[in-house]
């Protein structure tokens, strides 16, 4: 079963609670999201780290109910 955009957001929230999130479905399809996450905790962290804690954050739902994420990640400006 597909996921849907705000089920990915909750997610990421859970377990940044800092962070804003953006979830964009690319192709419809419920299985194909971009995703940008902001967080103050990925501060002095390198890319694949912040990339680590996202992914960590879906809680093995990556390569079953979601297919795919473009995962962006930054730290607030």
């Amino acid at each position: 079963m597909a996921m849907v955009a705000n089920e990915i957001e909750a997610l990421i929230k859970a377990a940044l609670p800092d962070a804003r999130v953006v979830v964009e479905d690319l192709a419809g399809d419920g299985d194909h999201y971009a995703a940008t996450v902001v967080s103050e905790q990925f501060r002095g962290m390198n890319r694949v780290r912040q990339h680590k804690i996202v992914y960590a954050a879906l809680q093995g739902r990556m390569g079953g109910e979601l297919h795919a994420l473009a995962l962006q990640t930054s730290v607030p400006e």
